[in-house]
């Protein structure tokens, strides 16, 4: 039997990490002369660190990027990890799959000591097992370490997140918590988009069957794991049928 293995995205998925971020690229990047806002910081959001970094100082040479990210990853436990917290029912839906059998994982673009500080500030981390967790990845490689643990669906909010679960051949579950809404996780490919992670027990009931009936992952209407019950928008790829949460 088929027990499910669900990986979670970290920023904006499980915590709310943008005030610590915001605060720490606008230290770093005010030391080469360029200011920053909050509202500036926000669309990047789930993005890699470097690209983040390009993007908000256009025209720095990379191997000054790579130093800007260096210079960041260093000062980000005291100026970053502090003010996170953790996103409604994170810590419900982390243990959510202990119930049906299966296990959470955590992979993130974060830098990997980062993401296990934030865990441990947040109070998550005793709900994943350090070797669950993996950061330093993004998108396409995020899916090649959820292959590896076996994951049978993945929770992100970003369409980045989408594309990792597709690589990983898991459910792609959005979330609307974090820059992204309903309409671009579905166009990026989601197999269900749910408003937040409140939702997520109930929709995971219906993954868990279908992966008892069915032995994979699947996805879609007729009892694939995508099409679960549960609050939020679902419906599986290829249903027709996708529809869109009550705002948050």
């Amino acid at each position: 039997m088929t027990v499910p293995v669900v990986g979670f995205d970290l920023d904006m998925t499980l915590v709310d990490s943008s005030a610590g971020i915001t605060a720490t690229l606008r230290a770093v990047l005010a030391e080469v002369g360029v200011t920053v806002t909050a509202a500036d910081t926000w669309p990047y959001a789930g993005m890699p660190l470097e690209l983040i970094l390009a993007g908000l100082a256009p025209g720095t040479p990379a191997g000054e990027v790579e130093a800007l990210a260096a210079r960041y990853r260093r000062l980000y436990p005291s100026l970053g990890v502090p003010s996170v917290t953790s996103l409604p029912a994170a810590a419900t839906a982390l243990a959510a799959p202990r119930a049906h059998g299966g296990r959470s994982v955590v992979v993130s673009a974060k830098h990997a000591p980062n993401v296990h500080r934030v865990l441990s500030v947040t109070g998550l981390a005793g709900a994943v097992d350090p070797d669950d967790v993996a950061g330093d990845l993004f998108a396409e490689a995020k899916g090649v370490r959820l292959a590896e643990l076996g994951a049978t669906a993945y929770v992100g909010d970003h369409p980045g997140d989408v594309r990792a679960a597709r690589v990983a051949g898991a459910v792609a579950v959005g979330v609307t918590t974090g820059a992204h809404d309903a309409a671009a996780l579905l166009a990026a490919g989601a197999d269900v988009v749910l408003p937040g992670l409140e939702s997520f027990p109930d929709w995971l009931a219906g993954h868990a069957a279908a992966l008892r009936a069915d032995g994979a992952p699947g996805g879609g209407a007729g009892g694939g794991a995508g099409g679960g019950a549960g609050g939020g928008a679902t419906g599986g790829a290829g249903d027709g049928e996708r529809g869109v949460p009550a705002p948050r």
